[in-house]
């Protein structure tokens, strides 16, 4: 499932998300090393067409560990301090490298990121907040494909 699935289904969780990924520029994104074990990469992200996108430079072990396995974690930036305003989100699921065609030049257009660089969108597995409710709970909130949102709560 792609992210305009993901925010049809649960538009104002959707928007929590995308405005949490929005407060800040980097973030971080972790892939599985040839040996299982975990990496982890700075990396922007773009919302774009109902696609939640990750552009990767030309080479990157990154882009070498979707290749070869697609699963990732993306982690929004928690900010500056210990606020952690809106949350902390991440994201699950399993990138799928786009070539050349429509998609890519409509991101090139609009991102206009520097040549050569190599793009995956994504297919969402799962999608998770956790923050503090009322100074009294923690809450998680996950959301997976066909599911409806759970909340956990603990005190």
């Amino acid at each position: 499932m792609n992210w305009a699935v993901f925010a049809g289904a649960e538009p104002e969780f959707a928007r929590v998300v995308e405005d949490r990924f929005g407060a800040f520029t980097h973030h971080v994104l972790a892939t599985l090393r040839k040996d299982g074990s975990p990496r982890t990469s700075g990396l922007e992200v773009r919302f774009l067409d109902g696609e939640l996108w990750l552009g990767m430079m030309p080479g990157s072990l990154k882009v070498l560990d979707l290749r070869r396995d697609p699963r990732f974690s993306l982690q929004a930036n928690p900010g500056e301090g210990t606020g952690m305003g809106g949350g902390d989100v991440r994201v699950g699921g399993r990138a799928v490298e786009v070539g050349d065609g429509a998609a890519r030049a409509r991101y090139v257009e609009e991102v206009e990121p520097p040549e050569p660089f190599h793009l995956f969108r994504t297919e969402l597995t799962e999608v998770v907040r956790t923050y503090v409710e009322d100074d009294a709970y923690l809450v998680v909130q996950v959301w997976r494909p066909g599911e409806p949102v759970r909340a956990l709560r603990r005190t």
